[in-house]
């Protein structure tokens, strides 16, 4: 999620990651540069040049945040699973990485056992063994190494207060290893999703023998295909490849370049050019935080050499109105339902970048089959709003006159909650008789103000993006009034706590077949979606450049973005 919301503290290491997916129901990921004809047996060689924008903050797999592990980060470190890596819904799939399955279920999903492959070192030629995946867990959850994904302090048993090995030794009695090939799970309720959750970097082994603490960051230890040559933190990292990283127990790395060199805190205009002209090195760059920008959008169509050389995906998120129904007039489902119908989603997805970057929304769940997606749209508007009806409801609600709101959005357009669509939303409703005021907020204080119920206000622009492909990481945290955090970080904006979504939540973690689980989340969304908790605006989409001599630039339908592991220069 490139931006903010759960995935935010990833973000920061996007340039090392890039939380995404894509594909969907009728929306494909798509690569060119000859990926048809791609052999990865004859794909290695060359130097892969990463031009990114967002620095590089975190190295250590304990505090990288990304969806299915990142881009960059699944460079370095193997997991118990990984994303599928493949175009298309079955690259929303996890698959095995370490481990040699998905992992088995027993006492209704509530354990997990997994079993380790053969011919698994770090780059020192150690054998990779059960205790190191633990190890790495419970770093984790340190506070000493802050910022990786929550869930399995949530998660697993008796382990919500657990301090980290550095002042608890003893470690998480939830988490076995009765052997070196075995590692054992005891969850304190049912997680069907839990083979997504362990693609997360917290999954990744350490060596206890060497690990650094703090210092870890400097030079994570390889597990995977390529490890640190050099890292000057933010702005430089080359890495090489790990002599003892073996591709016959990781098929999906392909792990073409024998080099790649990452730069950070680069302009996105001048990525964007630099890759579409491809000078010299150039001709070998890639990104994996700089969708396209408009300049090379306007010449697509008119120059069919840089055309062949876009990557089209979809990251699962959708950027919205949130309300905050303990605030008037938001606690009035007359007035959200007004709102629903005056939104002029043309005029949000324009100033979004149009249609090649954004798709008009009206659910929350984005049209991916992989979240359990269910097409509705309670508050039809068409495309231009219906400010005839908004008026109606509005006049229902006491407001025959019209209402005056105020609206908190971010203070720069960066991550599309800027002023751009926060006017766009100003001017549709202004033809329903809502007079919108603006609330600019600087991004850095954006969430600690819209994400604490002390001070969030009524109505806020808001972008979410799933953790990894299901249902769960999207409507949980938006939606479960058991997620409400009143000290702040929460997301939960309407604070709704409905003792059946929570029971209905509950029911569909428990299945561990990812066909049932979807139908019911896609019927959770279609039901929450009737209370118009939300303004859907769009849903994301994803179009990449990449350089002359790349190939295989195909975005995996997890993501929405080539895979780093995957790409050759050759």
């Amino acid at each position: 999620m490139r931006r903010i919301s759960v995935l935010s503290a990833a973000l920061a290491l996007v340039a090392a990651g890039a939380a995404a997916c894509s594909s969907s129901a009728g929306h494909s990921s798509s690569g060119t540069a000859g990926s048809a004809a791609f052999d990865p047996k004859t794909c290695q060689g060359g130097t892969l040049e990463v031009l990114n924008q967002d620095s590089i903050s975190k190295l250590d797999p304990a505090r990288i945040y990304t969806s299915g592990g990142g881009n960059i980060p699944s460079l370095l470190f193997r997991t118990l699973t990984t994303r599928n890596r493949q175009p298309g819904q079955d690259g929303a799939k996890p698959a095995p990485d370490l481990a040699t399955d998905l992992g088995t279920p027993s006492d209704n999903a509530q354990t997990w056992t997994y079993h380790l492959k053969n011919d698994i070192y770090f780059e020192d030629g150690t054998p990779i063994t059960s205790a190191d995946v633990k190890y790495g867990i419970e770093r984790s959850f340190a506070p000493e190494l802050p910022g990786g994904a929550p869930y399995l302090r949530d998660w697993l048993v008796n382990a919500s207060n657990y301090q980290g090995p550095y002042k608890d030794p003893d470690g998480i009695a939830a988490i076995e290893t009765p052997d070196p090939k075995t590692i054992i799970f005891h969850l304190r309720k049912p997680e069907g999703d839990f083979p997504l959750l362990a693609t997360a970097t917290q999954f990744a082994p350490v060596p206890k023998a060497k690990d650094t603490g703090v210092d870890y960051d400097k030079h994570p230890i390889s597990s995977g295909p390529y490890m640190v040559a050099s890292y000057d933190k933010g702005k430089t990292l080359d890495l090489v490849r790990n002599p003892h990283w073996s591709a016959a127990s990781d098929p999906l790395r392909y792990a073409c370049p024998d080099k790649i060199d990452v730069t950070s805190g680069l302009d996105p205009a001048v990525i964007n050019q630099r890759i579409a002209t491809g000078t010299g090195q150039d001709a070998n760059a890639v990104t994996t935080d700089t969708t396209i920008g408009p300049d090379q959008l306007a010449q697509l169509n008119s120059n069919p050499s840089l055309a062949k050389r876009v990557a089209r995906g979809e990251f699962p998120a959708t950027t919205y109105l949130a309300f905050n129904t303990k605030v008037k007039p938001f606690d009035d489902i007359r007035v959200r339902e007004a709102i629903s119908y005056a939104i002029n989603r043309t005029t949000a997805v324009n100033a979004a970048g149009g249609t090649a970057v954004a798709g008009a929304s009206t659910t929350f769940l984005p049209p991916q089959k992989a979240l359990g997606y269910q097409p509705y749209d309670y508050f039809p508007a068409g495309a231009t709003g219906d400010p005839a009806k908004a008026k109606d409801l509005l006049a229902q609600a006491g407001y025959p006159n019209g209402l005056t709101i105020t609206l908190f959005h971010q203070s720069d357009d960066a991550n599309n909650l800027g002023p751009k669509e926060a006017t766009a939303v100003q001017d549709a409703l202004k033809a329903a008789g809502i007079t919108v005021k603006l609330n600019p907020v600087d991004d850095n204080s954006y969430q600690d103000v819209t994400g604490k119920p002390a001070t969030e206000p009524g109505v806020s622009l808001q972008y979410w993006g799933a953790d990894w492909p299901s249902g769960a990481p999207f409507l949980i945290p938006i939606f479960d009034g058991r997620e409400i955090i009143n000290s702040g970080g929460n997301f939960n904006m309407a604070q709704l706590n409905d003792p059946a979504v929570n029971a209905e939540i509950d029911a569909i973690n428990a299945i561990t077949d990812p066909a049932q689980a979807q139908a019911r989340w896609g019927a959770l969304d279609a039901k929450l979606g009737q209370q118009a908790l939300t303004v859907p605006l769009f849903y994301e989409k994803d179009v990449y450049l990449f350089g002359k001599n790349v190939k295989d630039a195909v975005p995996d339908g997890w993501r929405g973005q080539y895979d780093l592991a995957r790409v050759s220069v050759k």
